[in-house]
């Protein structure tokens, strides 16, 4: 890649989830260590797969790589982070105050925002730390889907202005006396980002139009941030070897139309593609064969042995379930790319299709919902819980209550300390309890955000609830907050979506266990885009099939309780006709196609 030939000090791979950021990182560190460099390679992402990408463990202590000279890794892991900036505000108090307070100290740090604004510490520790970081050449960042990142690389911003602006204020994580001394820090960062001598930020796409569009978008949101070093990198470009082959040929149509459409903000910045490999990206041998420049490996080396048993079902057996009661919350969850929205719009219009009224809502910042259906639906509402709203309108509403007995200053005070990052938390949640509440009177279908901002919102939640138990004066009984009605199986139903991919499973795996430990179990699994499911002869895209089929008998067998797979289409499912396909169990045909 052209990026190995002059590599700044900082390399932040971002992007749409699923567009190969993590592969593309990971070999990055690796071909640049092979080179005789001293590299960081760090995960900021909340649903991190390096371990999995480097068959290695990597934990939240910076730790050498064996199998790579010169390479070490650092996973910010939030929990991790939010435990040890909770213990530095509460440690000097802990024995001085009663434990009733400090009880309540750790539960106002408890929630997501505390999370955030502790892993966002540790990041810019890295941007700015000389001494923590001085051993090293390069610092590869491997980073979360595109709405975290932006709001990642916002937060020194934010918070330096903050700071400055709130000197003697309180926040939800803790009075601005204690921020204050990261106040350099933080300025240090923004100039650290805004370097392009020093900074290169690598916005990775698949050849897809709905990816391009949004690193479209990113690039710009980048850009008023003040990074202006960008570059493109289009992941997984499918050539095919099989003009016969409809499915293949479609996809290689559809990959050069989406790369020739794509935003002009795009066609200005330095690019380079990088091919579909026949075999998952996992170990070091496939990690260093990422970025060759030479032909495409043979697939037919990658052939696995025959399947044991037969595909799941259709989407149309759990759909018929969820039909039976005609209203409900169902909540579609997955690793950021798997294809939520596409699964939440296609159950949405089933069900409007079979009469049931549906109201069709997304917490995922990057909010595709709209462009999903194609038009408007009958018998289907669409809406969006978007974070600069919910927060606007949580602002007006708490300075019209709270504040309408206050003075100017008072007012004043309050308008500044609402001006917190914090705030956009608190704001989404209120959002996310009235759509949960909807519920009660239809169906409604969350498409979520990625699973790290799920997991932070289901957290929220959480908190929410341990504070209603705590204080309401209600008998237990009478009490009924957002967390008990995702609990209740009756009301709620989660839709695990993942790709047939090593990673994508592992990582449904994984939020699976943490919504176990939270008391929510899953509905169904649903295995999207399976080349298995769908009829190709062109090798390369035969020897990937072959090699979805023991990660599918994998969680049919062993995570699922309920699965359902949907075949991968040639053309991306848009409005209602191929969104009911994709709800039947059919791949589209060639003529229904426009590439």
């Amino acid at each position: 890649m052209q990026i190995l030939d002059q590599p700044t000090r900082y390399l932040f791979f971002t992007g749409k989830g699923g567009v190969g950021k993590t592969s593309l990182a990971t070999a990055t560190a690796v071909a640049l260590a092979d080179r005789g460099r001293r590299v960081l390679l760090v995960s900021t992402d909340p649903a991190s797969n390096l371990g999995q990408v480097l068959e290695f463990d990597v934990g939240a202590v910076i730790t050498s790589v064996p199998a790579v000279a010169g390479l070490s890794t650092l996973d910010i892991d939030p929990e991790a982070a939010a435990g040890a900036y909770r213990e530095r505000v509460i440690g000097p108090v802990r024995g001085l105050l009663p434990e009733s307070v400090v009880g309540q100290i750790e539960e106002q740090l408890s929630g997501a925002c505390t999370t955030e604004i502790a892993s966002f510490d540790q990041f810019t520790t890295l941007l700015t730390d000389a001494a923590l970081i001085e051993d090293f050449d390069h610092v590869v960042f491997d980073t979360a889907p595109t709405g975290h990142t932006l709001r990642l690389l916002e937060l020194p911003a934010a918070w330096s202005g903050f700071i400055a602006e709130n000197p003697d204020g309180a926040t939800c994580v803790g009075p601005m006396s204690g921020l204050e001394a990261q106040r350099v820090q933080y300025e240090a960062a923004v100039r650290s980002l805004s370097d392009p001598a020093v900074t290169t930020l690598l916005l990775v796409s698949r050849p897809e139009r709905s990816a391009l569009e949004e690193a479209s978008r990113t690039s710009a949101e980048l850009s008023a941030l003040g990074i202006a070093s960008q570059h493109l990198i289009i992941n997984g470009v499918f050539e095919s070897a099989d003009p016969a082959d409809p499915l293949a040929r479609a996809l290689e149509q559809r990959g050069h139309a989406a790369i020739e459409a794509m935003p002009d903000r795009l066609r200005v910045l330095s690019r380079e593609t990088v091919p579909l490999r026949a075999h998952n990206v996992v170990g070091m041998a496939a990690l260093r064969t990422l970025l060759n420049a030479g032909p495409v490996e043979s697939p037919h080396a990658f052939t696995d042995s025959p399947a044991t048993q037969a595909l799941p079902q259709p989407l149309e057996a759990v759909v018929d379930e969820i039909a039976r009661s005609g209203h409900g919350l169902l909540m579609v969850m997955g690793k950021g790319g798997v294809g939520k929205t596409t699964i939440a719009a296609a159950v949405a219009v089933e069900l409007a299709a079979r009469g049931i009224s549906v109201h069709l809502s997304t917490t995922d910042p990057a909010a595709h919902v709209a462009d999903a259906l194609g038009g408007e639906v009958e018998g289907l509402t669409v809406s969006r819980i978007d974070p600069r709203e919910e927060t606007q309108r949580y602002i007006e509403r708490v300075l019209a209550s709270k504040g309408k007995d206050l003075d100017e200053d008072g007012r004043r005070l309050l308008a500044e300390d609402l001006r917190s990052p914090c705030t956009e938390e608190v704001a989404v949640f209120h959002a996310f309890s009235r759509v949960v509440n909807q519920a009660r009177r239809g169906v409604v279908v969350l498409d979520t955000a990625p699973t790290g901002h799920t997991l932070l919102l289901l957290d929220a939640t959480g908190a929410y609830h341990r504070e209603v138990l705590r204080t309401s004066s209600l008998p237990a009984e009478r009490v009924i907050t957002p967390l008990m009605r995702l609990r209740d199986p009756e009301y709620t139903r989660i839709l695990i979506v993942t790709l047939p991919e090593t990673t994508p499973v592992l990582e449904a795996a994984q939020l699976q266990q943490d919504l176990r430990r939270a008391q929510i179990e899953p509905f169904a699994w649903v295995i999207n885009q399976s080349l298995a499911a769908a009829e190709t002869t062109d090798a390369l895209l035969v020897a990937r099939a072959a090699a979805e089929r023991p990660l599918i008998e994998h969680v049919q067998n062993e995570l699922a309780g309920r699965t359902a797979i949907v075949p991968l289409q040639a053309e991306p499912p848009v409005g209602p006709h191929r969104l009911r396909a994709v709800i039947a169990g059919t791949a589209t045909r060639l003529e229904d196609t426009h590439v």
